[in-house]
């Protein structure tokens, strides 16, 4: 092997080291998060019901970090039941980091005026910004809403995968 040879591959081999151990391992972060939200329905053409949510709220993490969130999602009636669908959301934390997800899920009727629950309620990590991006992972929506004036609690509830900064 001559000299230029022998100095590629040990340039080479000593980039894919440097990069590798750049990347770091890979953190897996529960993703607690309680709130309260407000949403807005109205006219949504993207969606085959041609109804949609808008919602915006805040809440906090298990260690008590303030987020806030924004989002939306098409929804449609069957009898009592409403059912959520192609619902995407940006949860945003104070130090500007934020995550990307989408979800979906049904609202039920408690039995009590207008007062629905979440069942089924899902999310997944689609990426992010910060210490989240390229993140993924997902979880579990709870929550209630009323459907009088769109007032709600929120929780999620799942894990986040990503490399650390």
């Amino acid at each position: 092997m001559n000299t230029v040879s022998v100095r590629l591959l040990s340039s080479l081999v000593l980039m894919a080291a440097s990069f590798s151990a750049s990347a770091g391992p890979t953190v897996v972060g529960a993703l607690e998060v309680k709130g309260v939200f407000n949403e807005k329905i109205g006219p949504a053409p993207q969606c085959a019901s041609t109804l949609g949510g808008k919602l915006a709220g805040h809440g906090e993490t298990a260690d008590g970090t303030p987020v806030a969130f924004v989002g939306g999602d098409c929804f449609a009636q069957s009898g009592t039941t409403f059912t959520f669908s192609n619902g995407k959301f940006i949860l945003l934390y104070p130090n500007g980091d934020q995550i990307f997800a989408n979800y979906g899920g049904q609202f039920v009727p408690t039995g009590a005026g207008t007062a629905y629950v979440m069942n089924g309620g899902t999310f997944t990590i689609t990426g992010g910004t910060g210490t989240y991006f390229h993140a993924t992972g997902g979880g579990s929506l709870s929550g209630t809403e009323d459907l009088s004036n769109g007032a709600g609690t929120i929780g999620l509830s799942g894990r986040a995968y990503y490399k650390p900064k």
